[in-house]
């Protein structure tokens, strides 16, 4: 397999004013924005999933204007992974009926706050989560550094749950782990490396970050160690300002077609 076969490479949401002429033609609507997305990329992270519960017809409409072998990656809401509300799982789960029965729903994404530490209380309800959401593929993003330790990576691989590992800026609370691997699929977010705009007053500015080519290509390298550990890499591009996100994305893509050719 081919590194551009192994990395499935998209953006984490693709609805932004400011991608219009910067990624999508100028005068492109809010409506037309997705027809233009599934021509240039094979997956999406979906996250207004987040903010608002998602409605089946909406995702069925999303489903209908992609090709065979797109796939997405719907972000929990935040009433599960926030507010820790269990009774939000089932009317969230019955909502991906259109991506299950079309064959292209990846998985779920749990991305828990800074806030969710490593205790006791929120082990157990993160195994109880887990539970609920059994019945899909689930990764798990943490943002807090005690989760960082071997028996995290254990409790995940026994429950068959996904790590998506953020790429991040260098700040101590944060969670930053090496690439790793809990289940065959690997999972990468890349949210900025600056740690100036992380804690900014209003967070607007968190996720404003481009990639260098020479970034794109430590974090590939960095990924390469896992060897034969993971079939695919899902990697998602979440500095969404201005379009970064896109661009870095497709020059992520070029990186890796350029190391087929050496």
């Amino acid at each position: 397999m081919t590194h551009a076969e192994r990395y499935i490479v998209g953006t984490s949401g693709y609805s932004f004013a400011d991608w219009v002429g910067t990624f999508y033609p100028s005068g492109t609507r809010p409506n037309e924005m997705f027809a233009h997305y599934v021509q240039r990329f094979d997956t999406v992270e979906i996250n207004y999933t987040f903010y608002r519960m998602p409605a089946a017809r909406t995702l069925d409409a999303l489903e209908r204007k992609t090709p065979e072998g797109f796939c997405f990656w719907i972000k929990a809401n935040q009433l599960v992974t926030h507010h820790q509300d269990r009774s939000a799982a089932p009317a969230f789960l019955d909502s991906l009926h259109p991506l299950r029965a079309a064959g292209k729903l990846a998985g779920v994404l749990m991305q828990f706050p800074q806030r969710f530490h490593r205790t006791v209380a929120n082990r157990k309800f993160l195994d109880a989560a887990v539970k609920d959401f059994s019945e899909v593929p689930l990764a798990v993003e943490f943002r807090h550094r005690s989760w960082d330790r071997p028996s995290v990576l254990a409790g995940l691989r026994d429950r068959g749950v996904t790590l998506a590992v953020p790429d991040a800026p260098e700040i101590q609370s944060l969670y930053r782990p090496a690439p790793a691997a809990t289940t065959r699929t690997g999972y990468l977010r890349l949210h900025s490396r600056d740690a100036g705009k992380w804690y900014a007053a209003d967070g607007a500015d968190r996720y404003d970050y481009d990639y260098s080519p020479g970034e794109l290509q430590e974090i590939i390298d960095s990924w390469d160690r896992l060897g034969e550990q993971v079939d695919k890499v899902f990697t998602f591009f979440n500095n969404c300002h201005g379009g970064q996100a896109a661009r870095n994305a497709e020059a992520f893509r070029r990186v890796l077609e350029q190391i087929e050719d050496l």
